[in-house]
């Protein structure tokens, strides 16, 4: 049964974009790949397709009344008070609801995001004295800040660490206060309003740069699309609901695999070398590559990363760290990462479907 009481276009809807598409999928089945970046020009559907996602997830089991929506039986991402319930073997009460989607103001301030500590109850009382901030709101949901290269770079800083450690940590006169924050970080911005700090850019696991679709069927199937969504949602609801169930549960299936897909050692060696190769020297994009290639080999069904896995994985977690200048496009020349590949194969044996 479909509802209509939010109208929004479903994901697998949304024309062109692929890598877009993929990029967002690969993030929510695995939030410690690090988060999305997504750049390109207003009116490339980046907002509409985060809406869409959150559609596509399965419904999470909450503690009622836990203002970090605490999974109940999952004591190791628990706060700190159903943590104590759990020990106790107190029941708790349980809530099943949608994924959140959360989104940051531009001019939101630090307590805005992080909380405020009430000092003289937090020495009394811990974790109860915190007054929970938007990243609270967020946990096991998915943060979206639009625009995220005109935020203030020191509350991108406090999204970027509790999105890589999972943890929110306030600290206030010598009072330190931590929560649990697992969330998938997502940001969109415009080059033509400023570009991020390399620092920044860095910290986040995937790039993808989108623009405008510049076939002329595609354009006219676009403007179908969305005049048939504005007359009747629920009829385009109705046309992509197998599709949305099918891309749904390729989801489910992912998340459920994850932990069981092995990389060989040889492949590990190549992403090093490659990224060495590119003069990359973060190690964040090694990381990332690694994480991501496993991600995208449980989306496909495999407990096996193949090299194929390895070069669509470096396609989105490699441009943005090409970067040499301060203003230059994040680019990755994909002959030049095919040959360095192919040359890597001829010198070790690693699996290659």
């Amino acid at each position: 049964m479909i509802s209509c009481s939010c109208r929004v276009l479903p994901f697998t809807a949304i024309i062109g974009q692929a890598e877009m598409k993929k990029a967002l999928i690969l993030n929510v089945i695995n939030p410690k790949i690090g988060g999305v970046l997504i750049r390109g020009e207003k009116g490339t559907a980046k907002s509409t397709a985060v809406r869409g996602l959150a559609e596509l997830l399965p419904e999470i089991d909450v503690v009622e009344d836990c203002a970090f929506s605490c999974d109940p039986c999952n004591p190791e991402t628990m706060c700190f008070a159903c943590l104590s319930k759990y020990e106790q073997r107190e029941p708790f009460d349980i809530l099943k609801r949608k994924v959140r989607v959360i989104n940051l103001p531009l001019g939101a301030t630090e307590d805005r995001v992080v909380g405020t500590l009430d000092i003289e109850k937090a020495i009394r009382e811990g974790i109860k004295a915190l007054e929970p901030g938007l990243l609270a709101a967020t946990n096991r949901g998915i943060l979206y800040v639009d625009e995220v290269n005109l935020l203030d770079d020191h509350i991108a800083d406090l999204l970027l660490d509790s999105a890589a450690l999972g943890v929110n940590t306030i600290e206030r006169e010598g009072i330190t206060v931590r929560h649990p924050a697992n969330f998938s970080l997502i940001g969109t911005m415009n080059p033509e309003e400023g570009e991020l700090r390399p620092q920044l850019l860095d910290r986040f696991g995937l790039q993808v740069t989108v623009g405008e679709l510049n076939d002329a069927k595609e354009r006219i199937a676009i403007v179908h699309r969305i005049n048939d969504f504005d007359k009747d949602p629920l009829a385009v609801m109705q046309a992509f609901e197998d599709q949305q169930k099918e891309t749904a549960q390729k989801i489910t299936n992912a998340m459920a695999l994850l932990n069981q897909v092995e990389i060989h050692e040889n492949l590990i060696e190549m992403i090093i070398s490659v990224c060495q190769d590119l003069e990359i020297k973060t190690h964040r994009a090694e990381i990332a590559t690694l994480r991501t290639s496993i991600t995208i080999a449980a989306l496909e069904g495999r407990t096996a990363v193949h090299v194929a896995d390895v070069k669509a994985a470096m396609a989105l977690t490699l441009p943005h760290r090409m970067r040499r200048l301060p203003f230059e496009p994040p680019v990755l020349n994909r002959d030049k990462l095919d040959k360095k590949i192919e040359d890597w194969k001829k010198k070790i044996e690693i699996p290659a479907n």
